[in-house]
C-alpha cells in the first residue's frame, strides 16, 4: 500500500484498514509459529502499511 492510497482514505475507510490490516498480521504471526511463512517479508509490510494508516489518522487529528 502507497501513502498516496492512504491520503485519499476517508476516516471510516482507515479505520477499517486499521483493523484488517492487524487482524492480517495477527494471523501470519499464527502461521509463523505453526508452519514456515511463505513469505516472511509479508510480517514487514504489514506493519509499514499499519503505520502508513495510523500516521495518517494521527495527521488529521492534530
Amino acid at each position: 500500500m502507497k501513502a498516496k492510497e492512504v491520503h485519499k482514505m476517508s476516516p471510516e475507510e482507515l479505520r477499517v484498514e486499521e483493523q484488517r490490516l492487524r487482524r492480517q498480521l495477527y494471523d501470519l504471526r499464527c502461521q509463523a509459529v505453526t508452519e514456515k511463512l511463505e513469505n516472511p517479508r509479508q510480517l514487514r509490510n504489514i506493519r509499514r502499511d499499519i503505520a502508513r494508516v495510523l500516521t495518517e489518522q494521527r495527521t488529521r487529528k492534530g
